[in-house]
């Protein structure tokens, strides 16, 4: 039996902080896009369509929590 690592509102917060993008510990997908998406437009973070694109990539382990937030507030690359 194979057991996958799914990609959770976790896994998605780390990602954005390795970014460099500050957000709260207990911040639910939504905010962490929306925090992450404001970044963005107050200073460009060129990694940010790519990193949205590499998640949209991997939609057989992206929670849906996360899948929504991606689409509803970030940039794809």
């Amino acid at each position: 039996m194979m057991i996958v690592e799914l990609i959770d509102g976790d896994d998605f917060r780390a990602q954005l902080t390795t970014l460099g993008i500050d957000i709260p510990e207990n911040a639910n997908p939504d905010t962490c896009a929306q925090i992450a998406a404001e970044a963005h437009r107050k200073q460009e973070i060129p990694e940010l369509p790519a990193l949205a694109g590499k998640l949209m990539d991997q939609k057989d382990i992206l929670l849906p929590s996360v899948r929504h937030a991606i689409e509803r507030f970030l940039p794809l690359g």
